[in-house]
């Protein structure tokens, strides 16, 4: 039997332990209370520490073994274009089998990968072909795991712990990543990025074992005669239905292109050329310091729209795109970047509560298969246009067209009803098919 065995059905119920403390009357109950979130916890800590040091790394290493600005966008885009390529099947996987299960077989494989490549730059012998190969087989293993591991969340904790779930979580990635960037810029600057990428595969073969540990209850449903499209087809149904879903999913296409491709292809160019690759560590860090801010404001700061107000604070993410293509003094950029992140994690938390109370758990890892294809889908392509755009029409130049970008899709999402009426902590929906009103 491979590793992904039964197929198994879900609800949201957590492991044992959890059932025993929400038949308890003590309502101070943490989510680190339980075990399954506690496991989840920091097998994604251990795994985001290394990726914060990786993409610094990676950049670095293209460009010290001559690369050029388009071969460092090709490299990059391996990654993110197999990422989204393996998120459909990650979605129907996590839904039909165990997610624990799911995420091992997925860390594996990406501290294999990822092993060869700190390996290559290391002994000299990394080409840029190599390096955009092995980044594709890491970008499908990563594919595979996020549906798995976002849904996973509301089966470890019980519901009256899944805000502050979501928010510990969120803060826990974006302090490894915090770690991971301050020190990958010194590291980098040090010993050679080789190093970097070493730790990050180390990071995906220390979460391995984490993810076995986790226990939770499945509901086993029985034989089924679907397959993947049919459970393809299900899972769009369940997307298209709600327009809050797919229109922020729409906005985010946009600021992904341009904040997480445009500008993350050009930043490590104009550090190179400027303020120095130690001091765009810093900067990316201070972003992941403003992430961890917005998470835990989230945790007490409970508005009724919290939905729409996150979407509307992310006008703020245009502020960093424009001061790097003004070529800002490295305060001024550390500033910026931190505001980003503070919007980014109070969206986040919003965002994960929303997807959980509203569509049923036994789709939500294709729903939210759906939505990272449809966000992450232009980084790739911003990835692959930064380089070429930046060389025929000016790297300031493009940059500046980025951050419109961004004002402009938010603006957009902002008007939707459905987003504008949408309140926070909303009890599960019922499906919805097509031709039905729905949020």
């Amino acid at each position: 039997m491979d590793v992904f065995e039964t197929p198994f059905r879900y609800n949201a119920s957590p492991e044992p332990d959890a059932i025993d403390s929400m038949k308890t009357p003590h309502k101070n109950v943490r989510a680190f209370h339980f075990s399954a979130f506690r496991y989840l916890f920091s097998a994604r800590f251990l795994t985001v520490l290394g990726n914060g040091i990786a993409p610094i790394a990676l950049a670095f290493a293209v460009l010290d073994i001559g690369g050029s600005v388009s071969d460092l966008g090709i490299v990059v885009a391996s990654r993110s274009i197999f990422n989204v390529l393996f998120l459909l099947l990650g979605g129907v996987l996590a839904d039909r089998y165990s997610r624990s299960r799911v995420l091992v077989a997925s860390s594996v494989v990406a501290a294999l990968s990822q092993a060869i490549v700190a390996w290559s730059v290391l002994d000299g012998s990394a080409t840029v072909i190599g390096l955009a190969l092995l980044g594709a087989i890491n970008g499908a293993a990563a594919g595979i795991a996020l549906p798995a591991s976002s849904a996973l969340i509301p089966q470890t904790v019980p519901a009256r712990n899944l805000r502050q779930a979501n928010a510990f979580l969120q803060a826990g990635i974006y302090g490894g990543t915090v770690i991971g960037a301050s020190l990958g810029g010194i590291l980098i600057s040090a010993v050679g990025p080789g190093w970097g990428l070493a730790i990050d595969a180390l990071g995906f073969a220390a979460a391995a074992p984490l993810y076995h540990f986790i226990r939770v209850q499945p509901v086993e449903t029985g034989s089924t005669q679907s397959n993947i499209l049919q459970d393809l087809k299900e899972g769009w149904k369940e997307f298209v239905s709600r327009a809050w879903v797919w229109a922020i999913v729409v906005q985010f296409t946009i600021i992904n292109a341009a904040f997480s491709g445009v500008m993350m292809v050009l930043g490590p160019v104009i550090a190179d050329a400027s303020f120095g690759r130690a001091h765009w560590g810093f900067i990316i860090a201070a972003q992941s310091i403003g992430l961890i801010v917005g998470s835990s404001l989230a945790l007490r700061w409970r508005p009724r729209r919290d939905l729409f107000i996150g979407v509307m604070l992310m006008s703020f993410c245009a502020l960093p795109i424009f001061m790097l293509s003004q070529l800002a003094t490295t305060p001024w950029l550390i500033a910026a970047f931190f505001m980003a992140g503070v919007t980014f994690g109070l969206f986040g938390v919003a965002w994960a509560q929303s997807l959980q109370t509203n569509i049923p758990p036994e789709k939500l890892a294709r729903v939210y298969a759906y939505d990272a294809v449809g966000s992450f889908v232009a980084i790739p392509f911003g990835e692959l246009i930064a380089g070429p755009l930046a060389i025929q029409y000016g790297t300031s130049n493009v940059l500046l067209v980025s951050a419109l970008a961004v004002v402009i899709a938010t603006a957009g999402a902002s008007l939707v009803p459905a987003i504008r009426r949408l309140e926070s902590g909303s009890q599960p929906e019922a499906h919805t098919l097509p031709g039905e009103r729905s949020l």
